[in-house]
């Protein structure tokens, strides 16, 4: 018991690290996966749901998704 009580805590620094990437994962996830949702592109939707990619995925499909402005064709 005394050697997996060693074993943890020289690992203690990287709590506050995994709970940063969790968060930061789970944020952009859940933006992404709205998004998804609201635009009802379910294999976006659900690519995001399955893959942890610590928050690549859902930036990369919150970037691609963007609404392009519509130009003044009044010209």
């Amino acid at each position: 018991m005394n050697t997996i009580s060693n074993s943890l805590g020289s690992y203690a620094w990287m709590l506050p690290f995994i709970i940063v990437l969790v968060l930061w994962d789970s944020v952009w996830k859940l933006i992404a996966m709205w998004k998804a949702g609201r635009n009802n592109e379910l294999v976006w939707f659900i690519c995001i749901a399955i893959f942890n990619t610590i928050g690549i995925l859902p930036i990369i499909y919150i970037f691609l998704s963007k609404k392009k402005p519509e130009e003044n064709r009044n010209n």
